[in-house]
């Protein structure tokens, strides 16, 4: 955790943070790191009219349990601008950043687990592997 991390809770259902936890002893990490990577993949897609109007729809839904993640700032800061445009769309406000997140995160984990899965790898892989194979070279 950097100096630079932001705690906040957010409100999930006992079928996703499951999921969620699934997900972390699979790629090694912690629930931070994976709502990270979670956030990360979805919301490129919520800037689109129909993922946002989405996320409406989830955040509809009750979610009894409660989740604290540690997040870098910079992910934080994009949270407002999620809520600000689900809210331009469908006059629907999202509330606080902790709002955003749990519509953000709960849309992520309301995918395909294996599809989920594979993504963390492919997020996590190196380099080397995310290129493809690398052409041998034949000396003359």
């Amino acid at each position: 955790m950097d100096c630079e991390d932001v705690m906040l809770t957010v409100r999930i259902t006992a079928a996703e943070r499951a999921l969620l936890r699934a997900l972390a002893r699979g790629h090694g990490g912690d629930v931070s790191e994976v709502a990270v990577d979670g956030l990360l993949d979805v919301i490129p897609a919520l800037t689109g009219d129909t993922d946002a109007l989405r996320l409406v729809r989830v955040l509809a839904r009750p979610a009894p349990c409660a989740v604290t993640f540690w997040l870098p700032a910079s992910v934080v800061e994009l949270l407002p601008l999620v809520g600000d445009h689900v809210a331009r769309l469908s006059g629907v406000q999202v509330g606080p950043a902790s709002g955003a997140l749990s519509a953000a995160l709960r849309l992520w984990l309301a995918g395909d687990p294996a599809r989920l899965a594979a993504s963390l790898t492919t997020m996590h892989a190196p380099a080397a592997r995310r290129s493809g194979p690398r052409p041998l070279g034949v000396a003359a």
